[in-house]
């Protein structure tokens, strides 16, 4: 199975880089492959406007990152009953901010 997804379109992750000004697009990469490695069950689901992190199977997003040209909007879910948070994302320095929240995210999502 493919790890790396595509939006009905035909685009894929890169469209997103394109839209994007350094250092943005440097954070955008960073936070993927930060994504991808919490564990070999993580999906990458790359849609028109943003692009979605979930757990295999039942699809249970954790992260959403929608990219704007000079930051990121970051929503991140630990629980479908509770709403996500959500943060804007401009510097490698932020995205190291909130990467514990991520991952610890990705490990209450059920």
């Amino acid at each position: 199975m493919e790890k790396f997804g595509m939006f009905p379109s035909g685009g894929k992750f890169e469209t997103h880089l394109e839209k994007l000004d350094e250092p943005v697009r440097s954070v955008m990469l960073d936070l993927r492959k930060f994504a991808m490695s919490l564990g070999a069950n993580v999906i990458e689901e790359v849609r028109p406007h943003r692009v979605v992190y979930a757990k295999t199977l039942t699809f249970r997003t954790f992260l959403d990152i929608e990219p704007v040209v000079d930051h990121l909007v970051i929503e991140i879910r630990s629980s479908r009953a509770s709403p996500p948070t959500r943060a804007m994302v401009r510097t490698q320095q932020e995205a190291e901010g909130i990467k514990k929240t991520i991952a610890e995210a990705y490990e209450k999502i059920r």
